[in-house]
């Protein structure tokens, strides 16, 4: 017992004088950041040496400042402070801790001399910190820094930052930091060969800026391998842009299906020219305005549901305004199809100028919910969460549509009157009722496009006007009423726009590619995919 107790007393004893020499080697860092104010530029750099050996994080900013030269110490105790200027005062900030310590008089100050060999010691040893921090995201940005502005001095940190490294991904980003340092140094051929081989094997534009940038200096016995490793990186460059290209078509197409797909419906059975589809877009985008400004004031811990609670609003104000406007106007113009479109395009200006007279004539702010802001790298691939997020939603769209007109009632009758309108008739289904409720579901879709598009574009009163051409486009290119040809037409439209902005510029682009779809439309009138019933009929 009385052994235990002793072997008790001596671990407190060993603990309280680990404890005891820690909290010293604490206390000891305030004093030596106050010895970079004293003596030469050798004790200078002494202390520098001393405060890298603390290995303690806390040290960087006051290096940074002291290599910045906003360093000071005040002359009154030598306690050294990071200033900045305050009108005829200094501003002074702890350098360990971050917190503001007041402000005086910039006569009591003294600036902390450096020179640039002190600068380099320091940046050095500020790599050499971050390299090692706790935090993986922190060694992962410091690496990323040192890649994007190598550095011959970092290269002793980043072999020792290497040798304890776990993190997979912060490893790799500090051997391509180590290479593209390498690379611009002094070091053996031999190991250069090595870098540029790494550095290749990175790929991407910095890496390209990389070697291009060593190019020039490098010797003639390594210019073979940094030509073959640019050529390799250009080709990959090019196969990612062709690969980005497509992804942006698909993005585009997306949006033109979203806004589309409500058009195809009401051509194909009622064939409708209906010039003010763009607007029941713009009515869904001002209700998901609507929605956020109400979350906004009223409940802001929702926001990050706005889309979800504005979905089935829009749905609703867009369905219902085009069943008005189907009973009121449309349903005394069937088989006048000029009359339609210009009394279609008489109320698209009656909204406008309605939603100009609510809301004002300025751009309104929608935001972007957390889960949509953002992007992230997929290989050479930059993709926005809102786009991506849209086209997942417009999939879908599309397909909860599809099952609509497949697998439900009104869909059956919706087909049956594309198909042969007299037929349907004459088997008791209300032709008129058929044609009101498409015309609402057409609408109320048209609506839900509008909540996706204010994720991307101005929510404003001429919103629709820049989506109703192409929408037209789209479908009779598809071909008329047929969901898959909408689909193909859409993808198929945004890909090739956005091949041939690069060459012909967006404007030009899109006339080259009406050009493209009246060849086309001369070769196959009915679209990609025509429907047989009704519209061959006639």
């Amino acid at each position: 017992m009385l052994k235990a107790i002793q072997l008790f007393l001596v671990a407190v004893s060993l603990a309280v004088a680990f404890v005891a020499t820690d909290l010293r080697a604490q206390d000891a860092t305030p004093e030596m950041i106050n010895e970079l104010a004293l003596g030469s530029y050798d004790q200078t750099e002494e202390t520098i040496k001393k405060l890298a050996a603390t290995g303690d994080t806390a040290i960087v900013p006051a290096l940074e400042a002291l290599s910045e030269g906003d360093l000071y110490v005040r002359k009154a105790d030598g306690q050294v402070f990071i200033v900045k200027k305050s009108g005829k005062n200094y501003k002074l900030t702890d350098p360990l801790s971050g917190e503001v310590a007041g402000e005086e008089p910039t006569r009591n100050f003294e600036k902390i001399k450096v020179k640039n060999s002190l600068r380099r010691q320091i940046r050095s040893v500020v790599g050499g910190l971050t390299l090692q921090a706790k935090d993986a995201s922190t060694r992962l940005a410091a690496a990323n820094t040192i890649i994007k502005t190598p550095d011959e001095d970092a290269i002793d940190a980043l072999n020792a930052a290497i040798e304890k490294e776990q993190n997979a991904n912060v490893l790799a980003a500090l051997e391509q930091a180590r290479a593209a340092s390498i690379i611009i140094s002094s070091r053996a051929p031999e190991e250069k060969v090595e870098a540029i081989t790494r550095i290749k094997n990175m790929g991407g534009r910095e890496a390209l800026s990389l070697l291009l940038g060593f190019q020039g200096q490098a010797d003639e016995s390594l210019k073979p391998q940094i030509d073959a490793a640019i050529e390799s990186i250009n080709s990959d460059l090019a196969m990612w842009d062709a690969a980005q290209n497509i992804w942006y078509g698909i993005s585009l197409g997306s949006v033109l299906l979203l806004a589309a797909i409500g058009l195809a419906i009401t051509f194909g059975v009622m064939g409708i020219i209906n010039m003010a589809h763009g607007e029941m877009v713009m009515l869904g985008a001002y209700s998901t305005y609507v929605v956020q400004e109400i979350i906004r004031n009223s409940a802001p811990h929702l926001f990050d549901w706005s889309l979800a609670i504005a979905l089935p609003i829009a749905f609703v104000v867009s369905g219902a305004v085009g069943l008005v406007i189907e009973r009121l106007v449309i349903r005394f113009l069937y088989g006048r199809p000029l009359e339609t479109l210009l009394a279609t395009w008489g109320i698209s200006l009656i909204l406008q100028q309605a939603v100009r007279t609510i809301f004002g004539p300025t751009n309104k702010e929608v935001g972007n919910p957390s889960w949509m802001s953002g992007a992230f790298e997929l290989g050479g691939l930059t993709i926005t969460w809102n786009r991506m997020w849209i086209v997942v939603f417009t999939i879908g769209v599309f397909f909860a549509l599809l099952a609509l007109l497949k697998r439900s009632p009104i869909g059956l009758q919706m087909r049956a009157v594309t198909q042969n309108r007299r037929m349907a008739s004459s088997m008791g289904i209300r032709t008129p009722w058929v044609d009101a409720a498409t015309f609402a579901l057409g609408s109320g879709i048209a609506g839900i496009a509008g909540v996706a598009l204010s994720q991307i574009d101005n929510v404003s009163p001429n919103l629709g006007q820049g989506y109703i051409i192409d929408s037209f486009m789209v479908v009779v290119f598809g071909g008329v009423g047929n969901l898959w040809g909408t689909l193909v037409g859409a993808l198929s439209l945004g890909v090739l726009n956005k091949f041939l902005e690069p060459y012909a510029g967006a404007v030009l682009g899109k006339i080259i590619v009406l050009v493209l779809i009246i060849l086309f439309i001369q070769k196959r009138p009915r679209g990609l995919f025509a429907l047989k019933g009704r519209a061959v009929e006639s």
